[in-house]
């Protein structure tokens, strides 16, 4: 997301329904192409945004947009949303269903809501709760950094991925026109859920970033967090196989050759890796940050999911089940990452 925009106002009221790292960097963006867009967020991010306002970065490391603060609308209330006709939400997984409860009693009826999370289940619990609205299930392709003070940093490439409505809706075309004319890579799908399920495989990193405190280059490129990595997604993806679980190409790459990648000699893995993804020498996992701000992570709905699938079929998952348990292990420390090095995760996966 680079280069010189051209900005296209939709005429859309757009919604930021838990607005994070990644709500604040895509609603920021679109903000500052003059889309109306409303924040819902925690009252510490309200107090941030309006002091400084909004800094947004991408991976060659300038300041690509600003949004004075003066322009920002932020609430801390739902019912700031009632008169937005697409909403982009981006709680943590396990919140989704009060914001389904909370959202279905301020939007307007046949409103648009994009689920814009982790995990394959979201989409289906959102609709539960919001039966006269349109939902969507949604990609975030790409991992974003608070930095603090307002400004956030895009950290890894990706694209945006948004599916298609059961009947067509122009709203979901001039929401992907949107998000394109500011520069993101925007794909409207048929069928999402195999591409969840591979970008699912591809956020299991996030365990390993959180229990290590390490950046995400330092997963791929240091020989013993690779291993760990390596076999997680390995494992993973003999539960979808053993399941009949489809996958979908998200990227350059098949999913199912990433483990025989990993195994590739560092110096050729970056070669390889270079043409999947491009990395910011400071990308961390968004379960890394909830463990540092003492919140509940998304495990359950990452390596747990693998871990239920597995159930659902016959198969194993115990280093995926062992990350679960090491990881909300750390959730009720309550002391942050515990660091673990390289041999010591291994072990603490294989005991």
């Amino acid at each position: 997301m680079s280069g010189v925009y051209q900005a296209v106002v939709s005429g859309l009221g757009i919604g930021i329904m838990g607005a994070g790292a990644i709500g604040c960097y895509v609603g920021g963006c679109l903000a500052s192409a003059g889309e109306h867009v409303v924040f819902v967020g925690r009252e510490r991010l309200r107090k941030e945004l309006a002091e400084n306002g909004l800094v947004l970065s991408d991976l060659d490391g300038g300041t690509g947009r600003v949004v004075a603060k003066e322009r920002i609308v932020f609430s801390t209330e739902l019912s700031a949303l009632a008169a937005c006709e697409v909403v982009l939400c981006c709680v943590k997984s396990a919140q989704t269903a009060e914001a389904a409860a909370q959202l279905s009693k301020v939007l307007a009826p046949n409103a648009v809501v994009v689920s814009m999370q982790n995990g394959v289940r979201n989409a289906d619990v959102l609709r539960a709760g919001l039966p006269n609205q349109v939902v969507l299930g949604g990609i975030v392709g790409f991992n974003v950094i608070s930095r603090g003070s307002g400004t956030f940093r895009r950290a890894t490439s990706g694209p945006l991925v948004i599916e298609r409505a059961a009947r067509s809706d122009p709203r979901v075309e001039t929401l992907g026109d949107a998000l394109s004319s500011v520069g993101f890579e925007v794909e409207l799908v048929e069928d999402i859920r195999p591409l969840q399920w591979s970008k699912l495989v591809m956020n299991l990193n996030n365990g390993v970033s959180a229990l290590s405190d390490r950046p995400t280059p330092d997963l791929l490129f240091v020989k013993g967090y690779r291993r760990i990595l390596r076999a997680i997604m390995a494992e993973a993806l003999d539960v979808l196989r053993a399941s009949h679980t489809r996958t979908a190409r998200l990227g350059p790459l098949p999913i199912g050759l990433f483990p025989a990648i990993l195994a590739l000699p560092s110096p050729i893995l970056r070669l390889v890796a270079s043409a999947q993804v491009k990395l910011d020498p400071e990308a961390r996992s968004s379960m890394w940050e909830d463990l540092s701000r003492g919140r509940p992570t998304e495990v359950d709905h990452l390596n747990g999911e693998i871990v239920r699938l597995a159930e659902s079929c016959g198969a194993k998952a115990p280093l995926n089940a062992r990350m679960v348990a090491l990881v909300h292990e750390a959730e009720k420390a309550a002391a942050g990452s515990p660091k673990l090095s390289a041999d010591a995760l291994w072990s603490a996966l294989t005991a």
